[in-house]
């Protein structure tokens, strides 16, 4: 994408769990722009929508009205099938729980978005951009070993590794240094710094001030609207 262009365009979002007196409205009319090249921070506090909207943003769920353009391309309501060929060719998404596969080693778990959408190329062509996006990261001394035998930071730089090496246009993090102890999460956000330097757009939901201070732009949500 061209420097500044729109990566996500949402308007007017919102989501609404259940009906009656059990209804839910997670997400009241949000707006967001976000453009190629961006850093920007999602906050709010527990119950503030931010895991919902990143839901939305990620193509994990369709809200239940407004409208979301990934990259130009209304995304509101498409099938699941349609929403999962984007995810695997468009978003990265980072965990806070890793979310790797305990038998495979560092490397399958990085080859694995090209199940959902194999590029052109040979199987060679597949595991030679695994290796970059796993040294991307500065985690090439270890491919060959499973999650058991990696710290937790070279688990989260494992799953960036993951989630970059489709080169997506959007990669969202999902309070990705919840479970790492301060040095370590330092670690990982001078990581999220680089890449941001080197083009990635990035989407940071996080309720920490110190990831907050890493991004170039702060969106706060409270009750499910924008402050």
């Amino acid at each position: 994408m061209a420097p500044n262009e729109t990566i996500v365009d949402a308007s007017g979002i919102e989501k609404t769990y259940g009906s009656g007196t059990a209804r839910v409205d997670a997400l009241r009319g949000v707006d967001l722009t976000v453009r190629a090249g961006d850093f920007v921070g999602i906050m709010g506090q527990s119950g503030a929508g931010k895991s919902t909207l990143m839901h939305i943003l990620g193509c994990l769920d369709t809200p239940t009205g407004g409208r979301y353009r990934l990259a130009g391309r209304d995304v509101s309501s498409l099938s699941d099938r349609e929403l999962s060929l984007i995810r695997a060719s468009k978003i990265g998404i980072v965990f806070q729980s890793f979310n790797l596969i305990p038998r495979c080693t560092v490397l399958e778990n990085v080859m694995l978005p090209f199940l959902y959408g194999n590029p052109n190329g040979s199987e060679r062509d597949v595991t030679e951009r695994a290796r970059e996006a796993i040294a991307r990261v500065g985690l090439d001394a270890r491919e060959s070993h499973t999650p058991a035998e990696l710290s937790g930071g070279e688990m989260q730089r494992a799953a960036i590794a993951r989630a970059i090496v489709v080169r997506p246009l959007l990669v969202l993090a999902d309070e990705a240094t919840g479970n790492l102890d301060s040095n370590t999460s330092e670690e990982i956000l001078d990581l999220f710094s680089a890449l941001n330097a080197d083009g990635t757009t990035l989407i940071a939901v996080t309720h920490s001030e110190r990831v907050a201070q890493r991004c170039r732009r702060i969106v706060r949500l409270r009750d499910g609207r924008v402050e």
